[in-house]
């Protein structure tokens, strides 16, 4: 690896493999040396030098880091091919692995090795959250009290639902929360930390789909805040493009209110006022969600050639895994669930 740039490999080219292939291209300290998919038609058009076998790809182009754009079943075996290929940085897209213990297996594969392995959930690293977190660390809105996001993206209504861009979605037995609803388990442990209960009510809204699409969980804190995750996929939000946040937030505290609209902007509104002052503008971000599949990359290479604090490491990322668990426990045996399983 070379002192200003890191030779990127990646693994996959399905639909949102496009978001990584164009942020990598766009990071400057970052070189694209390989694209593999077993169908190699699709790696080529990546503009890659393109591969339908992992390990023969690994050996030809030697990257400093392989980035897994697959599904979950591909992820342990990909992990330890990399491994043994003599790759030191792992980037992982979520869901991760099959399960909880997978996860482990895969997690311990790549500690025992010095393997930095970094789990893509790339919501904490959209600018709304970013602009969320430093307001909340500067007390701007006092004592905070509750989170609440109203998940919307409009998109699960009819027998078509999800078919023309995922349609894997309709036959998924888990959805709302294994898909979707993750992207907030971790972003409210990145804005208020480690919850210490959990309780969920999930349904089926649409028949054409095998798994749940609608429903609620509640995070508890020892502080006495509440985080709120409300989501419906039927339902949309007042949003140009719904997929831009998927929905709205509010972040209460005892000296004000900061709002998240489907638009991207955050706003303030001080306690007992009527108007409210812009703390982020809406814009025309590049690539996905505010461009956050590029950030957590320049993320990673960041701390690869600099030397800082990586976010999402995978066994920071089991935390996750373990709160998913939780919340599809709390929603079967209808009752809240303490006590959650770090481990």
């Amino acid at each position: 690896m070379g002192a200003n740039k890191i030779r990127v490999a990646c693994l996959g080219a399905g639909y949102f493999a496009g978001f990584h292939y164009e942020g990598w291209q766009r990071i400057k300290r970052a070189h694209l040396v390989g694209a593999c998919d077993r169908d190699k038609e699709k790696a080529k058009a990546t503009g890659v030098a393109a591969f339908a076998d992992l390990d023969h790809m690994l050996r030809m182009t030697k990257p400093d880091l392989l980035d897994i754009i697959t599904p979950p079943p591909s992820h342990r075996p990909a992990i330890e091919a990399a491994v043994k290929a003599g790759v030191k940085t792992i980037i992982c897209q979520k869901p991760f692995c099959q399960s909880l213990d997978e996860a482990r297996q895969a997690t311990a594969i790549a500690e025992e090795a010095g393997v930095s392995l970094v789990i893509h959930e790339n919501f904490r690293f959209q600018p709304w959250y970013r602009c969320i977190k430093q307001a909340l660390e500067n007390e701007l809105i006092g004592e905070l009290q509750q989170v609440t996001f109203r998940l919307r993206t409009g998109d699960g209504q009819g027998p078509r639902a999800y078919l023309d861009r995922q349609p894997y979605f309709q036959t998924m037995p888990k959805l709302l929360i294994h898909e979707t609803g993750v992207h907030w388990i971790d972003t409210f442990r990145f804005l208020m930390g480690e919850p210490d209960a959990v309780y969920a009510d999930l349904r089926r809204m649409n028949p054409v789909i095998a798994g749940e699409d609608a429903g609620y969980f509640i995070f508890d804190y020892a502080n006495g805040v509440r985080a709120l995750f409300d989501g419906n996929r039927l339902l949309d939000h007042a949003a140009e493009n719904c997929r831009t946040t998927l929905g709205e937030a509010l972040i209460e505290g005892t000296k004000g209110t900061l709002s998240l609209s489907g638009q991207g902007e955050v706003s303030l509104r001080h306690f007992g006022a009527l108007e409210e002052n812009i703390l982020l503008h809406a814009q025309d971000w590049q690539g996905f969600g505010g461009d956050c599949v590029r950030a957590l990359m320049q993320h990673v290479v960041d701390g690869v050639l600099d030397g800082t604090p990586l976010e999402n490491e995978a066994r920071d990322y089991l935390k996750v895994i373990a709160i998913e668990q939780a919340i599809y426990q709390s929603d079967q045996k209808e009752q809240k669930i303490r006590g959650l399983d770090f481990g």
